[in-house]
């Protein structure tokens, strides 16, 4: 059996093979709740072969969202209007389905990206932003609102009511983001946290607030359902968060219980230089896994099969998670299966479409 199809418990939840969809923000919600879009995107992912789908960034108050298209879990309305697309995905598909909670802190407030990108003014439908710092993310931008005592214990508070609506509306795992620049990633990188009180200063200081949210999320959430975070290993910018201090953060979310590290990069400051290359992430994804012996998620230009299941294979990560390459190729996992020599889970509508040289690509085909 390839690495890659090889199963892995997570708490309570066996995944079927090391295949995942990443959350990819669709700025298609209206006032935060899911439409007939996410209805088609979602459906069409559940039937990919991955064994998990992870829902995109999905923001614990009004004013987390990235955009005005953000998808959210903050009310009564939003989850309502997610019941009908998990309700789809659990008749057809038994993949299962993880959240992303998030909130963007100074990077909220956007236009979506075909739209531009650029901060929304307060008379276009733009809202003041919340962060650790008074500090834009972009020069010319609106300063945040520096988050006192009592909107960390309201965002608290949202993170964990996020969290009871997931476990109604049945997600099997949440993932934390605390990466590309929102705002736990705000707290963690000295670039953005400039605070002299406890949440601020020292690395330990920097860590508080998130770790905190993790606490509150743990304690809310099913203990037989795990929990994983999403870091970005580094800000690639000199001074800034780095894989270092992304393996400390990591080890104290391994004494709370954290259940995989996916691990990401970048996002935190427009000044960031990035070496692309194919797997460029995948050696941040390595160092935190040999650093706390976490399951890790690794992230980022893993485009074919052969390198997936190298880097699963040679303990470079437990999991790799796809994003742009299950879009471009929703069927990327079969066409893994096939390449390797493995079978996936394909719905019975489907079973003819298997090649005549694959007749076991599909486990559940007779």
């Amino acid at each position: 059996m390839p690495a890659l199809f090889q199963p892995l418990e997570l708490r309570g939840l066996t995944l079927a093979n090391r295949i995942v969809i990443s959350p990819m923000c669709q700025y298609s919600a209206e006032q935060g709740r899911a439409t007939a879009w996410h209805m088609i995107h979602l459906g069409g992912l559940a039937l990919s072969g991955a064994s998990l789908l992870c829902l995109e960034a999905t923001a614990v108050e009004a004013d987390g969202r990235i955009t005005p298209g953000d998808l959210g879990l903050y009310d009564d309305a939003t989850e309502a209007a997610l019941e009908p697309v998990l309700a789809a995905i659990r008749q057809h598909s038994p993949i299962a389905v993880a959240m992303q909670i998030a909130h963007a802190g100074r990077k909220a407030s956007c236009a979506v990206p075909w739209q531009g990108g650029k901060q929304l003014s307060l008379e276009g439908g733009g809202w003041v932003t919340a962060a650790p710092s008074p500090i834009p993310f972009t020069p010319g931008d609106r300063p945040s609102a520096a988050l006192d005592e009592a909107g960390l214990a309201r965002l608290l508070d949202s993170f964990v009511a996020t969290t009871k609506r997931a476990e109604r509306l049945g997600i099997d795992a949440l993932e934390i983001h605390a990466a590309h620049g929102y705002l736990l990633h705000e707290f963690l990188s000295p670039l953005s946290n400039q605070r002299t009180d406890q949440y601020g200063g020292s690395l330990e200081n920097r860590m508080r607030f998130p770790l905190a949210v993790f606490d509150a999320v743990r304690a809310a959430f099913p203990a037989n359902k795990p929990v994983g975070v999403r870091i970005s290993a580094t800000d690639w910018v000199e001074g800034g968060w780095d894989l270092e201090q992304s393996i400390v953060f990591a080890n104290a979310l391994k004494a709370r219980g954290v259940d995989w590290i996916d691990v990401s990069s970048g996002g935190l400051s427009p000044d960031q230089k990035i070496a692309l290359k194919p797997g460029y992430q995948v050696p941040f994804a390595e160092a935190v896994r040999q650093a706390t012996g976490l399951t890790t998620f690794a992230v980022g230009l893993i485009t074919d099969a052969e390198q997936a299941e190298s880097i699963v294979a040679n303990g470079q990560a437990d999991v790799v998670a796809l994003a742009r390459g299950a879009l471009y190729d929703p069927r990327w996992a079969w066409h893994a299966a096939a390449k390797l020599g493995a079978s996936v889970v394909a719905p019975p509508q489907y079973w003819r479409s298997q090649p005549s040289d694959q007749k076991a690509l599909f486990s559940n085909a007779k």
